[in-house]
């Protein structure tokens, strides 16, 4: 994993770090953002040595990844010869595997509480999204999620799991950091969400596809991370025949530019294929109507990125 220094920036998803730095190597630096992400930087770069910077969001915090860009651009030009920006250490399609291998060790007689930090309206809606998903794929009949600092908080979700019918409650954490048990008569801890040897593993994949797009393609990972909380927030459309705006950019109706496709899976390292721009062809083409219906994940495709076609009914 190691070359030169790692540097693991972190929000409040892992309350400041505090959560993650057991999980850690001790020799990789864990820092907040802002100054004190910059002030660690440019003190290893005065060493002379190489930064990786990764940030430590499980998906549900992408400014966590643009702040970090924005800071690292205050520094030098020569110090920013020696620092590159990984890919997030998470996406939201990566908790949601995560989470469903996690479910798969509690008993399918309890009911899982999802558990997270409390952050904007709109990562904490996400969040239910995904606990949709962990129980439309898993084997527990309730599935609920519960955000420290917000509503409804976990002593409010183990209440809904009572009342629903379970006997026992356990407290799966989305996050770095996992909240107090709140009912220990009726509910119990079940993480962490990943072990350090887990860690080790996504964190060196990082650190080395950084330093791959670094070493052949000249990619530093700024201009990425400066855009990964573009597409985050609110969105409004100016109806048939328009376009709609969200954050950062807009999408334009029939006539406008060809539509940006995701290629089927992930890149290296799980981190996501890079998009492209493709003009509708023969293959795309369907009659007036008809639904295209595409249910066989193709080869190489993450098993954790559940297909896009399959009904949550």
């Amino acid at each position: 994993m190691r070359r030169g220094e790692v540097v693991a920036v972190c929000g409040h998803e892992s309350d400041g770090g505090r959560a993650v730095r057991g999980l850690l190597d001790p020799r990789v630096s864990c820092v907040t953002g802002g100054r004190e992400l910059f002030r660690c930087v440019r003190a290893l770069r005065a060493r002379g040595e190489p930064v990786c910077v990764v940030p430590m969001t499980l998906g549900r915090d992408p400014e966590l990844v643009a702040d970090a860009a924005r800071t690292l651009l205050g520094l030098s030009a020569e110090e920013r010869s020696g620092t590159v920006l990984a890919e997030p250490f998470g996406t939201a399609e990566h908790l949601t595997g995560w989470l469903r291998a996690a479910a798969t060790r509690v008993p399918e007689t309890s009911a899982l509480l999802v558990t997270a930090p409390s952050g904007d309206p709109f990562v904490d809606a996400d969040l239910f999204r995904i606990a949709r998903l962990v129980r439309q794929y898993g084997r527990h009949r309730t599935v609920e999620v519960a955000l420290t600092g917000g509503d409804p908080d976990p002593a409010e979700g183990v209440r809904r799991c009572r009342a629903l019918g379970a006997e026992r409650v356990v407290l799966l954490p989305a996050a770095w950091a996992a909240p107090p048990v709140p009912d220990p008569e009726h509910c119990e801890p079940g993480g962490p969400l990943l072990a350090a040897s887990a860690v080790a593993g996504v964190l060196g994949a990082r650190v080395a596809e950084a330093w791959h797009l670094r070493d052949r393609h000249g990619d530093d990972g700024l201009s990425r991370g400066l855009t990964a909380a573009d597409a985050h927030g609110h969105s409004h459309s100016h109806g048939p025949g328009g376009h709609s705006h969200g954050p950062g950019g807009h999408s334009h109706g029939p006539g406008g530019p060809a539509p940006v496709r995701a290629q089927d899976g992930q890149g290296a390292h799980g981190s996501p294929r890079t998009l492209r721009a493709v003009s509708p062809g023969p293959a795309d083409a369907a009659p007036r109507g008809s639904r295209r219906t595409d249910s066989v994940p193709r080869r190489g495709a993450d098993p954790h990125v559940l297909p896009s076609s399959r009904s949550l009914r």
